[in-house]
């Protein structure tokens, strides 16, 4: 029977994770870099994307590899971080070789979480680039850090009925196949264990005591006839990564990034709506031969494992 082992995701050769964020303001970065050629696919589910160079990802694109991913706060003002990470990789030489240049290809999505301390204050270059110094350490750890530090979930009725939620990471190995997630948890919907079923986070009830459900709420809402907020309609979005050392063509990690997305399904009710940027971004950085449909079962395995972890340890 095979064995499935959790490791730390630093057993993944090639990969390297670090985090800057701001406490007070309730925002940060996490980058992902690339030591080795980086073969990546992308699912976009949901339907606010705030994103930069996610293109580079997609099947009908060059197949160049990414040096960095970028999951950070800030809606899209969040993108200047990703200035600050081709700095960074510009001063050591790391870049697609144009012949005049080498320009590092880094891809980011952003959370919108600027409903919960300070909006004003957002990342940046500097962030990203400190995000950056912080993966040469390559110690990364869940919870309210890097890009999670301003996630929240269940945020149906605003922010006064939400709850914290956070940056998740997890991995394991099956033989010689590695495969971990790094995500961020910022969904309109509820949190719950696929395993159990047992609500983790989400929608708070009125008097603050127990759980709501998002769901049954939304329903109620239509059969009455009420309003939604319109400020709730674009402030969500549950943004991650799956990296292994499987091989795989950048057709084919396209396909894994797509069979990921169950695990979103899994964990959060209701998901990919339009107050959702939901994205899943997937990279290739080893030799490993590997079955795809393998490769993409356990890749949603490893993303439920992610998402439940950045609840947890929020």
């Amino acid at each position: 029977m095979a064995v499935v082992k959790e490791i730390p995701i630093t057993e993944i050769e090639g990969l390297r994770i670090g985090n800057a964020q701001n406490k007070e303001a309730c925002t940060g970065v996490t980058v992902l870099l690339f030591d080795r050629w980086a073969s990546a696919g992308v699912d976009v589910s949901g339907g606010g994307p705030a994103s930069r160079e996610t293109p580079l990802a997609a099947p009908l694109t060059a197949d160049n590899p990414l040096n960095a991913i970028v999951l950070s706060g800030g809606s899209a003002f969040g993108l200047a971080a990703s200035e600050g990470v081709m700095r960074y990789l510009e001063e050591r030489g790391i870049g697609f070789d144009t012949g005049f240049a080498k320009v590092p290809l880094v891809c980011q999505s952003c959370i919108y979480d600027l409903g919960l301390s300070d909006g004003r204050i957002r990342p940046d270059a500097a962030m990203g680039y400190a995000a950056c110094v912080d993966a040469e350490k390559n110690a990364p750890c869940c919870g309210s850090v890097g890009g999670g530090t301003g996630a929240t979930v269940g945020k149906l009725f605003g922010m006064e009925r939400s709850m914290k939620a956070g940056l998740g990471i997890h991995a394991v190995s099956v033989g010689h196949l590695q495969m971990g997630a790094v995500v961020i948890v910022n969904a309109l919907g509820d949190v719950f264990d696929p395993q159990t079923g047992e609500q983790l986070a989400g929608l708070r009830s009125g008097d603050g005591q127990g759980f709501a459900n998002t769901c049954e709420e939304m329903y109620r809402i239509s059969e009455q006839r009420e309003q939604l907020d319109p400020k709730l309609a674009n402030t969500n979005t549950t943004i991650g990564a799956i990296v292994t050392n499987g091989r795989f063509s950048k057709a084919e990690m396209n396909k894994i990034a797509s069979m990921a997305r169950s695990a979103y399904a899994r964990c959060i009710n209701p998901v990919g709506t339009l107050a959702d940027g939901d994205t899943i971004y997937a990279v290739s950085l080893g030799e490993v031969s590997a079955n795809i449909n393998i490769a993409g079962t356990l890749a949603a395995e490893v993303m439920a494992a992610a998402i439940q972890k950045a609840i947890r340890f929020a």
